[in-house]
C-alpha cells in the first residue's frame, strides 16, 4: 500500500493520538522503528515524518518530497538540507517546553535527595549517607533561556531558588544573565537548554566544569553533543559534581540503536559505564513525553500534514 505520510519513531502512545485527530481520509502508516531499523528498502510514502533518531537514505532523496520532523529542534535536519536534491523539510512549532522543563526540575531534585541511593538502600531501610539537599536558597544556572530555560527558571523561583540565566540574546527582563564561567562557579543546579550550533558542541567540557562549586548537580536536556561523557565520569570521580541527569546523548542515532540491540558501541559502552554511578541518571530522550505534550504534537503533526497534501509545502517550514 501507497502512503500519503509514512510516520517513523511513533510509540504507541503517540499512534493514538496521531489516528485520532488525523483526518480518516489521509492513508498514514506507522512504524515504532528508526528509517534505518525499519527493514524498509525505499519509501513508503513521498511524504515522511520521524523524531530526532531516523537517518533518511541518500538514495530515497529523489522520491521523498517532504520530512517533518515531529520535534521543536532541527539540527538533525540540517544535514539533510546540506545534500543535493533535499526534500522539504520541517519541525513542530512549541509543544513541550513545560514538559521538558519540568523534566529537568525531577532530575536535579532527584539527584539533589540522592534518589537513586534511597532506592538501592530500602531493601535494608538503611539511611547512612542519604542527606540530601533542599532546593529553596540554592543557585540554579539555566544555560540556554529560550523557551525551555524560561520555563525551567519559573520552576526554580517557585521552589525558592535563586536564579541566574546564560544566553547569546538577553531577551527576559526576570533573568539575572551572567556569563557561563560567572554562572559555573557560583551554581549548585547547571540545567542545560540550549541550542545546538557549530560554536556549542562540546562546550560542557572538563575545562569549564571543572570550575564548578564543588557537588554541583549538571542535567542536559538539550542536546548530548553539548556535553562530554567521559568528562563528566572524570568530574563525578573527583567530587566536582555531585550529579549527572541526562535524557540527551552524543550520536543518539546510533547509541540509541546499540542499546535497543544490546549491542557494542563506544559511546554506548560509556553510557551504560556511567550509569551504574549511583549519583547518575540517565533517561531516554523522554523528557517531552507528558500526555499533554503527545497530543500538542500530534495536532501540530496533523496540521503541517495537512498543509503539505493540499499545498505541496509546510505551514511551518524549517528557517533559513
Amino acid at each position: 500500500m501507497k502512503f500519503d505520510i509514512f510516520f517513523y519513531e511513533a510509540f504507541e502512545e503517540e499512534q493514538v493520538a496521531l489516528r485520532r485527530i488525523l483526518p480518516g481520509d489521509i492513508r498514514a502508516g506507522y512504524s515504532a522503528e528508526t528509517i534505518q531499523r525499519s527493514g524498509h528498502n525505499a519509501p513508503p510514502a513521498s511524504l515522511l515524518s520521524i523524531r530526532t533518531q531516523s537517518d533518511l537514505p541518500i538514495d530515497w532523496h529523489p522520491a521523498v518530497h517532504g520530512v517533518l520532523a515531529r520535534s521543536t529542534g532541527y539540527d538533525h535536519l540540517l544535514p539533510i538540507r546540506e545534500r543535493v536534491h533535499a526534500p522539504l523539510l520541517a519541525s513542530l512549532p512549541e509543544y513541550c517546553s513545560r514538559a521538558v522543563a519540568e523534566q529537568a526540575a525531577l532530575l536535579w531534585m532527584a539527584l539533589l535527595r540522592k534518589l537513586p541511593a534511597q532506592q538501592r538502600q530500602w531493601a535494608h531501610f538503611n539511611r547512612d549517607n542519604l542527606t540530601g539537599g533542599e532546593n529553596e536558597g540554592r543557585t540554579l544556572l539555566v544555560a540556554g533561556v529560550g523557551r525551555i530555560g524560561h520555563e525551567v527558571a519559573r520552576i526554580g523561583r517557585g521552589l525558592g531558588m535563586r536564579v541566574r540565566g546564560v544566553d547569546i540574546t538577553p531577551r527576559h527582563k526576570d533573568i539575572d544573565y551572567v556569563s557561563l564561567e560567572e554562572g559555573i562557579a557560583d551554581a549548585d543546579v547547571v540545567v542545560s537548554s540550549m541550542n545546538l550550533t557549530p560554536d556549542n558542541r562540546g562546550i560542557f567540557a572538563y575545562s569549564l566544569l571543572r570550575h564548578a562549586k564543588r557537588g554541583c548537580i549538571f542535567v542536559n536536556v538539550a542536546r548530548g553533543e553539548l556535553a562530554i561523557i567521559s568528562d563528566l565520569a572524570r568530574l563525578l570521580a573527583e567530587g566536582i559534581l555531585g550529579g549527572v541527569g541526562l535524557d540527551v546523548f552524543n550520536d543518539e542515532i546510533h547509541v540509541a540503536d546499540a542499546l535497543r540491540q544490546d549491542s557494542p558501541h563506544p559511546e554506548a559502552e560509556r553510557l551504560r559505564s556511567l550509569a551504574l554511578n549511583p549519583n547518575v541518571i540517565l533517561t531516554p530522550h523522554n523528557a517531552f513525553n507528558t500526555t499533554e505534550a503527545v497530543w500538542r504534537k500530534a495536532d501540530l503533526s496533523s496540521s503541517q500534514v495537512l498543509h503539505f497534501l493540499q499545498h505541496g509545502v509546510f505551514a511551518w517550514p524549517l528557517p533559513g
